[in-house]
């Protein structure tokens, strides 16, 4: 199934560029007749810099042009509509058929924004979401543990610095004040990563 999910990955990043879009991730699970390939999607870095123009230039503004939600920086906003959702799940279908891409029975095809709460994959959403909390999963422990909460200070080098005091840890007995609060983490050590909604 690997090279199929990068032959599909392919096809969606050139259907996602010609409707300037950007694919965030594929996922396609099931089995049999409940065959799901959901596709996670947002506008391209040029879209995303119109959009951040545009609430730039609407603030103080009575009526604005683009409604926005409120408290959520502009920056981690996907942009995607729900009609640019269908255009690429039509074109992106057809392509998929046309070129067999997945043979068998039949699938599912969902596409979406990625959210609030989206995943972290690329060193590039780690630079984009600086500042931003997240909670992550490491491959081996890292101060004795593989779970951490906090606010990503900062990402250079490949060491990405998560400020543990952003949020309360669960689950943790209070320590003295010589607890650590910032950890640094290699992004190579990362097993999974999301962004943790702020509203």
């Amino acid at each position: 199934m690997a090279l199929q999910l990068d032959t599909i990955r392919t096809i969606a990043d050139r259907v996602a560029a010609s409707h300037h879009l950007e694919v965030v991730e594929i996922d396609f699970s099931g089995g049999a007749k409940h065959r799901t390939l959901r596709v996670f999607i947002e506008k391209d870095a040029a879209a995303r810099a119109k959009l951040a123009e545009i609430a730039q230039a609407q603030e103080g503004v009575d009526e604005p042009i683009v409604e926005l939600p409120k408290g959520v920086p502009v920056e981690m906003l996907s942009g995607v509509t729900h009609e640019d959702c269908v255009a690429f799940a039509q074109d992106f279908g057809t392509v998929l058929d046309v070129e067999d891409a997945i043979p068998g029975a039949e699938y599912t095809l969902e596409v979406s924004s990625p959210g609030l709460e989206r995943k972290l994959g690329k060193a590039d959403d780690y630079t984009r979401f600086r500042g931003s909390l997240v909670k992550l999963q490491t491959f081996s422990a890292v101060n004795q543990n593989r779970h951490f909460q906090g606010r990503l200070t900062k990402f250079e080098g490949g060491l990405l610095t998560l400020d543990l005091s952003a949020i309360k840890q669960k689950g943790k007995p209070k320590k003295a004040a010589s607890t650590e609060q910032v950890v640094e983490i290699a992004l190579t050590n990362v097993e999974k990563a999301h962004l943790l909604a702020e509203i």
